[in-house]
Order: structure tokens, then C-alpha cells, then sequence
């Protein structure tokens, strides 16, 4: 049987602003696109709009540079008071070079500059993920099943690069709904050998699959319907992804 995906890049969501409702948001735009929401839809949201939904956004005037914050300017050419934001948003600085700042996030991500960003957030203000990613993508995902009855998962994405590869793909950095890790292993292959570490990380390839109709350069298409794909339901978040220190090795 042949399979079939959609992915639908969702256009007409305004600047969104602190206190807005994201899933109502969404829900709204959904229906002036003249679509529908259905049962076993993944909704990708981009974290940037979160961020600002969710009053993360600040001006960089709001961060008093430490020493050490200044310290880092003085290597990297950043705006110390960008430098602070990253450094209050890390648990430890990974490895620097040139402007390029690499941390660990307090959510375990692996990231450029902390995930702070300053894109789409206008001249002099700066965006920090979300506290608690896993969790605003559960309340969207609970505010649109109460509006549309339908369950849903949701996806919240970022752009970030990967080591030893050129070029950034959209992750997950957090979710709701479903299962984010697609575990292989006992499986067998074409020619009956058992699976032993085969480990798919669905939630981060449904991000990338959206990242093709949201794009990079603007918030024009920060949110996507992914339909058709046959997902495990779960209420494991995407720091199940995160890979444990005592398994990791790079560190």
C-alpha cells in the first residue's frame, strides 16, 4: 500500500503577543485557510512565536553584563548584553569560536548561543526559548482539543546546526501527544537479524518535514499541519530525546 503525507504550511497568524493564546490562534487561522483540524493532526509551532507568547522576549537593555559576560564579548566580537543572555540561559559553555558560542541549555539541548535569538523579535530585543517547551506544547495541544474536540499532538521547533554537518535543520525542543523516540530495537530486518540500537527520533523529523513550508527568514508560516503520519500517542515530552551524559560520547 502506498503511504501518503501532508504537510500544510498555516499562513495568517498575527504578531503574536504576551498573553495571546496560541491554540485559539491557531484554531482561527486554520479555519479562515478554509481547512479543518482532524483527529491525528501534529501541529508544528515555531518557538519564536511561543517565546513571545509566552512573554519571553526582552530587550537587551534588560541584561547588565557580568564579568564574565564581558569577557566573552572581548573574545567574540557579541554585544555583552547578548553574551549575558546566553550565559543565564546555559548550565555550561560547550566550546566558543570565532562569534560562535555552543552551550547546554538548562533544557539539555546542545545549542548555538543558548537558543537566544535575535530574529523576528525586532531592533533591540532578544528571544529565550520557553521555560518548560514539553509543557506549552501540551497547553496548546489541551486549548485546541477543547475547541475543535479533536486529539491532536503538538510539536514546538527550532532551528539549530548539527556537529559535523553544514547547515541547520528544525528539531523539537518540545511536544505533546506523541511518542517523540520510535524504538526498533527487537525488530527484525529483511533478513531476520534483531534490531539492537535503532532508535528513530520521530519528533525531530516531523520538525524538519514542517520546516520545508514554514521556512527560516520570517514568521510569515510559523505554524504547519503535518496529516496522514500514524504516530504512537504519548505523554512523554521531548526531553526524553535529550541523550542521558553517561551515554554520550562526546562529553
Amino acid at each position: 500500500m502506498n503511504k501518503r503525507l501532508e504537510v500544510i504550511g498555516i499562513s495568517g497568524i498575527p504578531v503574536i503577543k504576551p498573553g495571546d493564546s496560541l491554540g485559539k490562534i491557531i484554531v482561527d487561522a486554520v479555519t479562515k485557510s478554509g481547512l479543518t483540524i482532524e483527529d491525528r493532526d501534529v501541529i508544528l509551532v515555531t518557538q519564536v512565536v511561543v517565546s513571545k507568547a509566552e512573554g519571553r522576549v526582552y530587550r537587551l537593555s534588560d541584561f547588565k553584563p557580568s564579568q564574565e559576560a564581558l569577557r566573552i564579548s572581548a573574545i567574540t566580537g557579541k554585544d555583552p548584553r547578548h553574551v549575558e543572555a546566553i550565559l543565564q540561559e546555559a548550565v555550561r559553555i560547550v566550546r566558543m569560536r570565532g562569534e560562535v558560542i555552543i552551550t547546554e541549555t538548562r533544557h539539555g539541548l546542545i545549542c548555538a548561543n543558548s537558543g537566544v535569538d535575535l530574529s523576528n523579535v525586532g531592533e533591540g530585543m532578544v528571544a529565550l526559548l520557553p521555560v518548560d517547551p514539553d509543557r506549552s506544547a501540551e497547553n496548546i495541544r489541551r486549548e485546541i482539543g477543547t475547541l475543535t474536540g479533536k486529539k491532536v499532538a503538538v510539536i514546538i521547533t527550532d532551528s539549530h546546526g548539527r556537529p559535523f554537518r553544514r547547515g541547520a535543520v528544525n528539531i523539537a525542543i518540545g511536544c505533546s501527544g506523541i511518542e517523540p523516540i520510535w524504538d526498533r530495537r527487537g525488530e527484525r530486518d529483511l533478513y531476520g537479524r534483531t534490531l539492537r540500537s535503532k532508535q528513530i527520533c520521530i519528533a525531530d523529523e516531523l520538525a524538519s518535514a514542517a520546516e520545508l513550508v514554514m521556512g527560516q527568514a520570517d514568521e510569515g508560516v510559523p505554524v504547519a499541519i503535518i496529516r496522514g503520519y500514524s504516530y504512537r500517542v504519548s505523554e512523554d515530552g521531548a526531553r526524553k530525546i535529550v541523550r542521558p551524559a553517561e551515554e554520550d560520547l562526546f562529553r
